[in-house]
């Protein structure tokens, strides 16, 4: 079996730098289970992870991870309030149907939670539109159009202002450009290729 940190992207080592040692984790839409099997032991967290692709969690059960299937489009009813020290969804915000409703979830649910998307306003992807009128791919983004999983397209300024009017306080935030390297500002809303945030409810 392959080593997981040769598995680990750059966004999954972000991630962990959030998280404390020890600490209960939530991993949703978790895939294969490689950044929960890392927080598992790299920072010996007890996590569960949750998906609604059966391939991706047998995989995860085969690593020994504890996984249900559930649809996060249904919100997180089944999970009390602050049941967990973090809540995760990393690149599936914007494939979700309310993306509101799951991070008012998260945000219940964790007395944290982390939050990783696509940054749309990437100036690669602004140019394109722009040059092309057609709706541009990337390394991050590799769809057509008609064939896309990401029906809920934002940039790092709306997911800001979906926070703010939400009673959501933004505790830490991180950026990745298009080779996986932390960037920082200026101008990080049109540099960054991903941002990652570290989230919680306003007391």
């Amino acid at each position: 079996m392959i080593d997981y940190r040769l598995r680990l992207k750059p966004d999954y080592k972000l991630i962990k730098e959030f998280i404390d040692e020890g600490a209960t984790v939530l991993d949703l839409g978790c895939g294969d289970g490689t950044l929960l099997e890392a927080l598992t032991k790299d920072k010996k967290v007890k996590g569960i992870g949750v998906d609604i692709h059966p391939e991706g969690l047998d995989e995860a059960m085969g690593r020994g991870l504890s996984v249900l299937q559930l649809d996060l489009n249904k919100g997180l009813k089944s999970f009390k309030d602050k049941s967990f020290d973090y809540v995760v969804l990393n690149m599936t915000l914007q494939a979700m149907w309310d993306p509101l409703l799951v991070i008012q979830e998260m945000v219940r649910v964790g007395k944290a939670a982390i939050v990783g998307f696509p940054n749309f306003g990437h100036w690669k992807l602004l140019f394109r539109l722009l040059a092309t009128e057609r709706m541009p791919k990337t390394k991050v983004l590799p769809y057509e159009w008609y064939d896309t999983p990401n029906i809920r397209l934002m940039t790092i300024n709306d997911f800001k202002a979906l926070c703010l009017e939400n009673g959501i306080k933004i505790v830490k935030d991180k950026y990745l450009n298009a080779a996986g390297a932390e960037i920082y500002r200026p101008l990080i809303r049109w540099r960054a290729v991903e941002g990652i945030f570290l989230i919680e409810e306003k007391a």
